[in-house]
């Protein structure tokens, strides 16, 4: 997932894409530790998207406040 479209998605959407990629990760790390991870980069990329996503939506909070 790239930049461009974490920001496309929607506020709402985020917490619920959010927690969908941790149970992903999960899994993957499950496989990871049982020896049949087919892909060891993925797991890398899938934090660097979930800390992506935490980051728009702490700079929407922050945003929000000052607004306020």
């Amino acid at each position: 997932m790239k930049r461009k479209e974490v920001k496309e998605l929607a506020r709402e959407e985020l917490p619920a894409r959010i927690e969908e990629m941790r149970k992903e990760l999960i899994k993957e790390n499950v496989q990871r530790a049982a020896g049949s991870a087919k892909n060891p980069g993925k797991m890398k990329q899938m934090k660097k998207n979930i800390a992506r996503m935490l980051t728009r939506m702490s700079a929407e909070r922050v945003q929000g406040e000052r607004h306020e």
